[in-house]
């Protein structure tokens, strides 16, 4: 089971030190909170405002109405607890760092994981195609034709897809400056790997 990105408590304190950079309106927040950790986690709107409600209980917190969005802004009472628990907020960004990493690994296994079934299936889908074609008359090899075209279309989504959020991560690793040219050594290794696999089917 994966264990939570915040420990009890310290997402309370980790939004008031967000917004002791500055006023913010709830989604503003939610891409702070996303961009500490390098797009692998993404608050929901359940998440953060039902405790900006409580902190502003406690008048740590006040808000206030701009236009159609509710800006958040700390409270003198909200700085001085953050002051009294400086201690505990550097805890928490140890916390974070450990978190992004962990979650980071998780996108990587399952980008790994992606790579090995689709692998996997397109050699599945290519000798079922071939058996098929052996035992079957010209109206069936159209019917494969066929069969195969839709197959190279699902494939083809399929590798868009995993294009398009695994320039995502990367992009993320970048502007982390966490990219090293042996990620991307190893990142080549693996796609040579799935493409050989590909086509080297027995």
């Amino acid at each position: 089971m994966t264990p939570p990105v915040f420990a009890h408590g310290h997402l309370r304190l980790y939004l008031l030190s967000l917004l002791a950079e500055g006023p913010m309106h709830g989604y503003e927040i939610i891409q702070a909170l996303e961009e500490r950790f390098g797009g692998t986690y993404t608050p929901s709107a359940g998440t953060i405002y039902p405790r900006l409600a409580k902190l502003e209980e406690e008048g740590l917190v006040s808000k206030s109405v701009d236009g159609r969005k509710t800006v958040y802004e700390i409270t003198d009472a909200g700085r001085a607890e953050l002051a009294a628990r400086e201690h505990e907020l550097n805890d928490i960004e140890n916390d974070v760092t450990d978190s992004v990493r962990r979650l980071a690994d998780e996108v990587r296994n399952s980008v790994d994981q992606a790579m090995r079934s689709l692998r996997a299936d397109l050699a599945s889908a290519a000798r079922e195609a071939r058996n098929e074609a052996r035992h079957a008359g010209r109206t069936v090899r159209t019917d494969i034709r066929e069969s195969a075209t839709g197959r190279l279309r699902d494939a083809e989504i399929v590798l868009n897809d995993f294009r398009h959020q695994l320039r995502s991560d990367l992009r993320s690793m970048a502007a982390r400056d966490e990219l090293s040219k042996e990620n991307v050594d190893e990142l080549r290794e693996k796609l040579n790997e799935v493409r050989t696999g590909l086509f080297r089917m027995d």
